[in-house]
Order: structure tokens, then sequence, then C-alpha cells
């Protein structure tokens, strides 16, 4: 026992400084691309630290255990393929030729340098191959680690076949120690590293995750169904062995009892001195005359129990401090003839079957495992990989992507099938285009339809002139203008931006129209027009849209304007002699923002000569490639450029302005504007 825990005292301390030499390497170079310096450099250290292994061994049941085989398996997975595999051959010769020319360790020298030189490969190849420049996960490290000293102990058997005994000597003294700790050296490596780099993921998070690949699922249900069958066989093929070597113990205890018996017969002298064998001649007593321990008395409970099972059946117990099977015959009449075979003896072919057995299936298993979740990783989540990243470009819009996966009939068929819906689905996507084209081109052409165009009143020729114009941001837009007759001598003007853009804006644009022309046709003030107007849109806007309007109410016999404003834009004044400015009035909240909205009413007085212009929000937040707005002060500065022309002159230079302004960015929101000159009282 206490052989043992300095056993596992010092493994732990050679795990642990490996652990520290990784972890000191892996800070130094994680920022870093390795050069070939560097390359060769981790190689050499960490091959040196297979040397070292080599010589400074734990002694334990009479063999020396070491780590060698941890330092090319970390250079490898942890750093680069090359630094492994250079490791692994530093290791390996190194104890080849140490093992040949200076006798240390040569019994396994074969094995090991076997071993070590192939940790190296073994860890590029993974590398490389399976985990494509990544670190190991914890598991997948105290696998490798433990399935390369799995290989080394395996070798130990097949490089000793002459010698079985001390192979499996060897091999039972070494297996356990060297197995889990070259593993959980390994698998504390990755756990640290993972942690430090921030890829760690605990194993119950992922057991939980609902997003398991199908490779990990595949490798989980692989790893129990192998586990199960392998497991299954060895202790199947461990009983039979069990038996078998029991059947053949007692052929063998019969067959030497009866031939002690005749060598009795001849004399006792046949049989006083010979101790080559497995029996006991006793005598009434308890004294040994002949066997293998003549001299010795049997205890009073050892001797009771002989003469209990003299002439018996065969039974297993304890003689000379070792169980053994055993057999009691009477012999000469007065002694007791006992033949045995201690169970070490006895089973220890079965134990070195079932060890090389053992290992040869841990071995098979981890070939099998590998090479299936490699050919699966690489046949199939390959292949579903490349068809997502069609995928994902086909529902990102990109239609012309074709998947062009056909590595096998199934994904062949996938493939087609992926390709010839999407196709249909350009086509129902086409055809849908056009009838939503169609569709808002009719929506256009009402909503045109629903805006005054003609901007001559024959009663007012002389009285007035008005212009109007709509450029929506997408087919069908959410701004309206308005003028009409509204009483004797009085002419109403409406400007509105409904919020959004589109159908539904449309929709809200003609419902917001709609009352306010009828409310306002009816006589009201523009304050009882915003408010009754607010409580119409206020039922049944679900959707929450709002819309700002301006209305002004001119008395052509006066020139006085009765103006409302419910959140739009400041009109723009511009005196007979003067320039184009803002007419910063005072605002309400938006129609159909809130229920029991009041606006703040209030007045404008024109001359002749007078002109007053509206406009929405398009104009002023219109956006430039820069992101830059063009802002109010560029449409004062725009429309006093040409102040002294009319306004179907006017307005189409501000859309010039505009569209100048913006250049190749995309107009921001519908722009609209209406604009008045007043030429002549009645």
């Amino acid at each position: 026992m206490g052989s043992m825990l300095v056993m596992l005292l010092k493994m732990s301390a050679i795990s642990i400084l490996y652990i520290i030499l990784t972890y000191f390497l892996w800070i130094r170079t994680k920022d870093k691309r390795l050069t070939t310096g560097g390359i060769l450099l981790i190689g050499i250290i960490y091959g040196m630290c297979s040397v070292l292994s080599t010589h400074i061994g734990v002694d334990y049941g009479q063999m020396l255990l070491n780590l060698r085989d941890v330092a090319p398996l970390a250079a490898g997975l942890f750093f680069h393929p090359a630094s492994g595999l250079i490791a692994g051959f530093i290791g390996g010769i190194e104890r080849y030729i140490v093992g040949t020319y200076f006798g240390i360790g040569e019994y396994t020298r074969v094995a090991c340098s076997i071993s070590t030189c192939l940790a190296g490969i073994v860890a590029m190849i993974m590398n490389t191959r399976v985990f494509n420049g990544k670190k190991p996960s914890p598991a997948y490290a105290f696998f490798m680690g433990a399935v390369m000293e799995v290989f080394h102990m395996y070798v130990v058997f097949i490089t000793h076949r002459d010698d079985m005994r001390m192979a499996f000597k060897v091999v039972s003294t070494c297996s356990i120690p060297m197995v889990f700790f070259t593993g959980a050296a390994l698998s504390v490596m990755s756990v640290i590293l993972q942690v430090k780099s921030g890829e760690w993921q605990s194993p119950m998070e992922k057991l939980a995750g609902e997003q398991v690949s199908v490779s990990e699922t595949f490798q989980r249900w692989l790893f129990l169904v192998t586990t199960v069958v392998i497991v299954g066989n060895f202790a199947f093929s461990f009983v039979l062995q069990t038996e078998s070597a029991y059947q053949n113990g007692c052929q063998t205890i019969s067959d030497t009892a009866d031939d002690i018996q005749i060598r009795y017969a001849s004399g006792l002298k046949q049989v006083i001195n010979d101790n080559s064998e497995f029996y006991e001649i006793v005598q009434p007593d308890g004294s040994i005359i002949a066997g293998r321990h003549r001299g010795v008395k049997l205890s009073t409970e050892d001797l009771n129990a002989l003469k209990a099972n003299v002439d018996g059946d065969f039974f297993t117990r304890q003689f000379f401090q070792e169980n053994a099977l055993n057999k009691a015959e009477s012999i000469g009449g007065k002694h007791i003839l006992l033949v045995y075979i201690p169970n070490s003896g006895l089973y220890w072919y079965r134990n070195a079957q079932a060890y090389e057995t053992g290992l040869a299936d841990i071995l098979l298993f981890a070939v099998i495992y590998v090479l299936i979740a490699f050919l699966v990783h690489q046949i199939v989540v390959n292949n579903i990989n490349l068809i997502n990243t069609s995928l994902d470009k086909i529902t990102n819009g990109d239609l012309d992507e074709v998947v062009r996966v056909r590595s096998s009939s199934e994904f062949a068929s996938l493939s087609d099938d992926i390709n010839q819906t999407v196709e249909a689905l350009k086509g129902y996507i086409e055809a849908a285009e056009k009838r939503i084209e169609q569709e808002l081109i009719l929506a256009k052409s009402i909503q045109d339809s629903a805006l005054p165009k003609n901007f001559v009143f024959p009663a007012f020729k002389d009285n007035f002139d008005i212009y109007a114009a709509m450029k929506p941001a997408k087919e069908v837009g959410g701004d309206f203008y308005d003028f009409f007759i509204a009483g004797q001598n009085k002419l109403a003007l409406v400007i509105a931006d409904v919020s959004g853009k589109g159908i539904p804006a449309a929709l809200f644009m003609m419902r917001s129209k709609t009352a306010i022309r009828s409310l306002t046709e009816t006589g009201g003030t523009p304050t009882e027009i915003i408010y009754k107007a607010n409580s119409t849109l206020c039922e049944g806007n679900d959707a929450e849209m709002f819309v700002t309007v301006w209305i002004g109410i001119i008395d052509l016999e006066t020139g006085v304007i009765s103006c409302a404003n419910a959140g739009h834009e400041y009109p723009v004044i511009k005196r007979r002699n003067g320039d184009f400015e803002l007419l910063k009035d005072r605002h309400s909240l938006a129609l159909a923002a809130i229920e029991e909205l009041k606006a703040r009413e209030y007045e404008i007085v024109l001359e002749p000569g007078d002109k007053l212009f509206v406009y929405t929000d398009g104009i002023p937040e219109a956006i430039n490639e820069k992101v830059e707005q063009y802002g109010t002060d560029r449409l004062t500065e725009a429309l006093n450029a040409v102040k002294d022309e009319s306004f179907d002159h006017i307005i189409p230079s501000v859309f010039d302005s505009v569209a100048g302004f913006k250049g190749s960015a995309e107009q921001f929101d519908d722009i609209t504007m209406m604009g008045f000159e007043l030429k002549a009282l009645i």
C-alpha cells in the first residue's frame, strides 16, 4: 500500500510538470504564428522531456513507470503537428539506443521505441485530419493518451511471445498507472487551455444542449454500442478461459496425484526430497514429510480443513499464504497427499490472455471509432455543411446559388431536390412580383387620381396660383396634399405625412385625406377639423399609425389664413419683396397619436404678391452618401434661388436640388410640396 501511494504521488508530480510546461509554452505562443524555428524548438523541448522520462522513471513493483509518450502527444496536439513528430522521433530513437547499447530497459526497448515514435505520428495525423488544428476536447485527449499506452503495452506482448510470463508481469504492473496518468495529463492540459482560450464548454451543457451535431450524436452511440459489444465479448471470453484454466488445473492435479501415488508405492524416498512439484505428504499430526514445504507443520485449522476434504472433490483454500486449487487424498493408509496449484499459476495464462485480448480490443475499438467518426465527418457532416452553406445563401436571397454536392446518390438526389425547389420558388416569386407590380401600379394610379391635378380655378384665376407635386419613396406613399373650395370665397390647403411607407401608409393616407376633407367641407375651423379627424383616425387604429398635418383655410377676401399644425413641418413664407423664410408656428401632436387631441390655431395674413410653401419631412431629412441631411437651410436657399418664379417652376427646381444633394443615395422618404401665391384679393 505504501509503495502504491509513493507511485501515485510521483506520477502525479511528473504529470503536473508536463502540464505546467505545456501551459507556459502555450502562453508564450498563443498570439503568435509559429515559425519553423519555433516548431523545431517545441519539438526539441518535448523530445528532451521524453528522453528524461526514460532515465527518470518511477519504481513500482520491480518495474520503472514513465510518461514518455505524453511529450510527443502534447507537442503535436496542442502546438504543431511537426513538433509532435520531432518529439516522438527524438524520444523513440533515444529509447532504442540506450536500451540496445547501454542496457537501460532492454526488455521493453522495442515496444517503448515504437510507441513513442508512433505517438508523434498519431498526434500529427489527428491534429491535421481530425481536429483540423483545433485543440482536442478533454475526453478526446484522455482517449488518445490512454490508447497510446494501451498500444505500448500490447507491443510488449507482441515482441515477447516466447516469454509470456515476464511480458505479463510487465504489462500487469505498468499498464494501469501509465494508461491513466498519460490520459489524465493530456486531459487536464486540454481543460486548462480551453478555459484560458475561452473555448471551454461544460460536458453537462453539451449533453443538455439542444443543438448537438450529427457527428457528436453518432460518436456517442458508436462509443456506447461498440463498448457494450467489446465488453460483452471480453466477459464471455474471460469466463470461457476461466473454465478452461480450472479444468486444465484439475487434470494436472489429478495426473500429479496419480504419479505421486505410484512413486510413493515404490517407497517414501521416491518423493521425500522432491520440491519441484506442488504437493505435500502430511502425517496425521500435521507434519509435512515430503513436498515443497517438507519439515513444516500445518496449523490445527489447516489440518482439520485438510482432513475434511480427504478423498473428496477439488476445493479452493489458502494453505501456504496463497489461494490455490487443492485436492486431498489418503496415501499409504496413514498419510494425506495434498496436491495443489496456486491461483497465480492456475490462472496466469488466462490473465495474460485477458490482458492481451483486452488491449487488442481497446486498440481495435480505437481504430474503428476514429476511422468511422472520421468517415462520417468526411462523407456525411462535411456534405451537410456544404448543403447548409448553400441553403444559407438561398435563404438570404441568393436564388442563383446551386447546390452541387454529388458525392453519393443520396446527396445528389437531395441537391437536385433543393435546386428544383429553388427553381420552382423563383417561378413563384417572379409570378408574385408581376402580380404585386400590377397591383402596385393600380394602387399608384388610384393614389394619383386621389390627388388633385387641376391647379386652375377659373373663377379665381386672377386671385391666386397654386401648384403641388408628390414623389413617393416606394411605388405608393403615405404623403398627400389637397386643396379645395371650403365655403364662400374660401380655399382650404392641406398637406400631410403618414408614418411609414408603402401600402399600409397609402391606405391610412386615403383614410386621413377623406376624413379631413369631409370635415373641412362642413365648415369647421382648423382646430375643430383636427380634433374631429383625430377622433375618427384613432378608432380601429390597431397598427398604431399616425399622420402629421398642416391645414390652412384662406379667406380670399381678406388674405387671412386660419391655420393649425399637428406635428408637421414649419411652413415657409415669402413676402412680396422679400425672401422665403421659415415660419416657426406652434405645433400639437400628430393625428391618431393620442385621443382628445386639441390643436392650437393661428393666423397668417397674406398680401397680394405673398407666397406660401408647405412640404413634408422627406425634403429636410433627405440623406446623401455622407449621411448628411438636406435640412431647412438648403431648402430656403433653393427656394430663394428661384423666388420670383411661379410655383410650377419653383417646385421642380426644389426637386432637382434635393436630387443633386442626395446623389446615389436611396430616397429616404416620400417628398411632397405645395405652393400658393396670392395675386389679388377678391
